[in-house]
C-alpha cells in the first residue's frame, strides 16, 4: 500500500451545509497522494453521516469521533492518526482550489525542510462581505506574496490557518498541536515563527474562506478579542521582551487597557503614553499617563503599539521612523 505523501487534518463541527463542497474540493485535487483524517467534533447535524459516506467510497479518507471536546483535541487526534510526510489542515466549511495541495507540496520540495509553504486566500460568501474581512484578506495576501508574514505577527494571525503545509519533522519540532492555547491557529503561527520556519513567497490563490453567520470565529468564545490579546502578550514576553530595556505601552483605549492589565498581571513594569490630552497626567491602574515625548527620555525603549486607527498608525510609524526605530526590534504593532 502506498504511503500517503500529505496528511490533511480536518476537524468537523456542524458543517453539513458546506461539507460536500469541502470534501469534493479535496477529492478533486490535482495531487492524488494524500490522506484525509476527518474528526467529527460531536456534531448535532448530519456531518458524521456525510463523512462516513465519503470514507466508504474513498480509501484515502479516515473518519472518527473526537475523543475530547473542541477543535484542539480534534486536531490532536487527527495528527495522532496521520502518517504523511507533509502536514496540512483544512476547515470543513471552506474549499480548496484544485492545485492547492500540489502547489504547497512543490514549494516545500523545492525549498526543503525548515520552510513553511502558504497560499493566497479569498473570501466567499452568500451575503456581502464586510470591509474588515476584505482588508484582512488584502493585508494577509500581501504578506504572503512577499514571504514577510512574521513582520506583522502581533497585529493578527499572519498564516491562514487552513492554507499552510510543513514537513512532518518541522511540525513535530514546533510542538504540533500539543499546545492548549486558543486561538489555536494563531498560537501555531507563533510557534512556526519561534522555530524559525521560513515562509515561502507565493502568488497562487489556493484557498477559499467561507464567511457565514455560524463560523466558529464569529461565535466560539475561544476567539474573542481578549483571547487574542492574551496570546500576543504571552508570546511577546516569551520571544521579544528584553527586561533591561524600558517597556512602553502606546495607547489607552480598550485594547491598551487590556494589554496594561495583562502586563500588570505578569509583574511587568512599563511606561504608558498616549496623545489624549484628557488622559495625560492622570493615573490609570495607578500608572501615570505620559505624553508621546516621554519616549525620548528613555534609553532604547521597546514599544507596544495599541492604537488601531489606520491614520493614527501611519502618524505613529512616521514618528518612529524619524527616531530610527525598527519594527520587530524596537516596536511591535498589536492592532
Amino acid at each position: 500500500m502506498r504511503v500517503p505523501s500529505i496528511s490533511i487534518l480536518l476537524p468537523v463541527k456542524n458543517a453539513a451545509s458546506f461539507l460536500h463542497a469541502c470534501l469534493d474540493s479535496i477529492i478533486n485535487q490535482t495531487e492524488s497522494n494524500w490522506e484525509l483524517i476527518a474528526i467529527n467534533d460531536h456534531s448535532s447535524d448530519h456531518s458524521a453521516e456525510i463523512l462516513d459516506a465519503y470514507a466508504k467510497t474513498d480509501h484515502r479518507i479516515f473518519t472518527d469521533q473526537n475523543k475530547g471536546q473542541g477543535i484542539i483535541p480534534a486536531l490532536q487526534y487527527a495528527y495522532q492518526k496521520s502518517t504523511g510526510a507533509f502536514i496540512t489542515r483544512m476547515d470543513a466549511d471552506d474549499v480548496m482550489k484544485p492545485s492547492k495541495l500540489a502547489s504547497l507540496k512543490n514549494d516545500l520540495l523545492e525549498q526543503g525542510p525548515g520552510h513553511l509553504s502558504t497560499g493566497l486566500v479569498e473570501y466567499i460568501s452568500e451575503g456581502q462581505l464586510g470591509a474588515g474581512y476584505l482588508r484582512y484578506q488584502q493585508w494577509l495576501n500581501q504578506l504572503s506574496r512577499e514571504g514577510s508574514n512574521y513582520q506583522e505577527i502581533y497585529k493578527e494571525c499572519v498564516i491562514p490557518s487552513p492554507c499552510w503545509m510543513v514537513y512532518r519533522e518541522d511540525f513535530q519540532k514546533c510542538g504540533a498541536f500539543d499546545s492548549d492555547r486558543y486561538p489555536e491557529d494563531y498560537d501555531l503561527c507563533f510557534r512556526f515563527f519561534a522555530a524559525g520556519l521560513q515562509c515561502i513567497p507565493t502568488r497562487n490563490v489556493l484557498h477559499e474562506w467561507r464567511d457565514h453567520p455560524d463560523r466558529a470565529s464569529r461565535n466560539d468564545p475561544n476567539y474573542l478579542d481578549h483571547r487574542f490579546l492574551n496570546l500576543k502578550v504571552f508570546w511577546f514576553l516569551k520571544l521579544h521582551h528584553v527586561a533591561s530595556r524600558p517597556l512602553v505601552l502606546w495607547g489607552a483605549g480598550k485594547k491598551g487597557k487590556e494589554i496594561a492589565r495583562l502586563l500588570i498581571q505578569n509583574d511587568i513594569h512599563f511606561n504608558w503614553i498616549c496623545n489624549n490630552e484628557k488622559k495625560i497626567g492622570s493615573n490609570i491602574f495607578d500608572i501615570r499617563m505620559h505624553p508621546i515625548e516621554h519616549i525620548d527620555q528613555l534609553n532604547e525603549p521597546q514599544l507596544i503599539i495599541a492604537v488601531a486607527g489606520p491614520k493614527d498608525q501611519l502618524g505613529i510609524l512616521s514618528m518612529l521612523d524619524k527616531r530610527q526605530k525598527k519594527p520587530m526590534q524596537d516596536y511591535y504593532l498589536f492592532c
